[in-house]
């Protein structure tokens, strides 16, 4: 009997000691959390995944404050989750040129190592584009005249070593042209160059729909394996005899070591933003759509795409000095 009540209290005792961390677990999110986007205020990513996180604040009974953190090629927001608590209080944008980061920086952490990967939203497609007032009509004419003065168009893009940057430097070595290339921190510096005829051409995400439709922009070509409902006329790159097809998906990933049920909570609060009819369309206005990948297919992406990025930098000999 008095082994018995010994045993009891032991129970007891062990019961209360672990009721905190339950009460710890279940009481996430107890406040706001933090989302790090790798583009600038006023752009297609920072107004489609400022609805994603209002979204995402009613599911989860917090506010999901987004802040921007533009620059090195959209890697800012992975770099921040080195350093902040496994807690689910910070999360991050995982844009593309993240996978390929390991082969053009000397970093000390991994991109598949170390990031919980939360889950995919959407991706990006891609185009180029020029002013209206442009000579260049087509794709072809801009090609013509690159032929005859090598360097002297000028493109922009979101950024050095991100998606459209690299496209167009392999777009350029299968023209058989040689362009200059002027890196913007985001869509909307990048559009406000394009408009005030500062540059001759731009490679974007469809972030220039809206100057499209303002008809102060034309669309010379797209990326996509088939042409963007927005922009019918366009055509695609294998339309015009190039073997390249570039689309850019992303999502959200958190801190190495977040608990796999905060990750949970993350990723069914996001799956839910995600298909909220506000939410589809703020993207419709850039020609994205929702693109779910889980926890598991979205870390199986990134350990997929880090592979294949690797011969991207490779064929542009911009591997990192070893």
């Amino acid at each position: 009997m008095f082994r018995r009540s010994l045993m009891l209290r032991a129970a007891a005792i062990c019961s209360l000691a672990a009721a905190p961390f339950a009460v710890q677990a279940q009481a996430f999110p107890s406040k706001p959390i933090k989302l790090v986007i790798a583009f600038p205020a006023g752009g297609p990513t920072d107004i489609t995944m400022r609805q994603l996180a209002d979204n995402a604040s009613k599911v989860l009974g917090q506010p999901v404050i987004v802040e921007n953190k533009p620059g090195a090629g959209g890697t800012l927001p992975a770099q921040a989750l080195q350093t902040a608590p496994p807690d689910g209080y910070t999360v991050g944008q995982i844009p593309l040129g993240v996978f390929r980061l390991g082969y053009t920086t000397k970093i000390n952490w991994d991109p598949i190592k170390d990031i919980s990967y939360v889950l995919n939203v959407t991706g990006y497609a891609f185009g180029i584009v020029v002013p209206t007032d442009s000579p260049f009509k087509t794709w072809g004419d801009l090609v013509t005249y690159a032929k005859a003065n090598p360097g002297k168009v000028t493109y922009g893009s979101t950024g050095t070593l991100t998606s459209p940057h690299l496209t167009t430097e392999i777009i350029s070595q299968q023209a058989g042209i040689q362009l200059t290339h002027v890196p913007y921190k985001g869509s909307a510096d990048l559009m406000l160059a394009l408009v005030s005829g500062q540059l001759m051409a731009g490679a974007d995400s469809t972030g220039f729909a809206p100057q499209v439709e303002a008809g102060k922009l034309r669309v010379l070509n797209t990326w996509g394996e088939k042409r963007l409902a927005k922009f019918p006329d366009a055509p695609t790159l294998k339309e015009l005899g190039l073997d390249i097809v570039q689309n850019s998906p992303f999502g959200i990933g958190a801190p190495k070591g977040t608990p796999s049920d905060v990750v949970k909570k993350l990723h069914d609060a996001f799956k839910q933003a995600m298909e909220e009819p506000s939410y589809v369309a703020a993207l419709g206005k850039y020609d994205m759509l929702p693109d779910y990948k889980s926890t598991a297919q979205y870390t199986q992406f990134a350990r997929d795409t880090v592979a294949r990025e690797k011969a991207v930098i490779e064929k542009l000999g911009l591997t990192k000095p070893q």
